[in-house]
């Protein structure tokens, strides 16, 4: 951690100062978060209510972040487990699949007013729905958040040399996808 992040923990923790400290945290990582959750939820309203949960969680737990990964590491690990216990909870609630919701998601894609992307774009996040869930993680943490290995190892709390053959093996199946639809 950086001094100006060990500085933001502090007047997190700090009564007196908390609340400013929070808007400012929320004004710096709002949009990266945002994007980060609508990658995998697809939907607008959805990743809002899990960013809101996300920043809940965050406040309430500062005291818990033990300063061994950067403060942004560990509110992306916050984000990514917010967004994976809605999806699940979703697919459990329509009882169906979590493949069957990725499919869901992506076909309500096509109506979402928020969706301004073409036709590849939309063919680009089928294919990537077509991938199994950690595969799409790293896939969208490095193609569309542009984080690096050791970034998005410390997220996912995994080795970055398992994380290059992962990517390498989501890059190819995503090419096969588009070739072959």
């Amino acid at each position: 951690m950086d001094k100006s992040e060990i500085d933001l923990v502090e007047r997190l923790r700090n009564k007196a100062t908390a609340q400013d400290a929070f808007r400012e945290l929320v004004s710096l990582h709002k949009e990266r978060l945002y994007w980060h959750i609508r990658n995998m939820v697809k939907n607008h309203d959805d990743t809002d209510d899990i960013l809101q949960n996300t920043f809940i969680k965050i406040f309430k737990n500062i005291r818990n972040f033990k300063g061994e990964s950067k403060l942004f590491s560990w509110m992306y690990r916050i984000a990514t487990n917010e967004a994976i216990t809605f999806l699940n909870q979703k697919a459990r609630k329509l009882q169906i699949t979590s493949e069957d919701l990725q499919e869901q998601l992506i076909s309500n894609l096509e109506s979402d007013v928020y969706f301004d992307g073409s036709e590849i774009e939309l063919k680009l996040q089928k294919a990537i729905a077509s991938l199994p869930a950690k595969q799409q993680q790293v896939f969208n943490m490095k193609y569309f958040e542009d984080l690096k290995y050791r970034e998005i190892a410390e997220i996912l709390e995994t080795s970055e040399g398992a994380l290059k053959a992962s990517y390498h093996i989501a890059a190819k199946k995503i090419e096969d996808f588009l070739k072959t639809n």
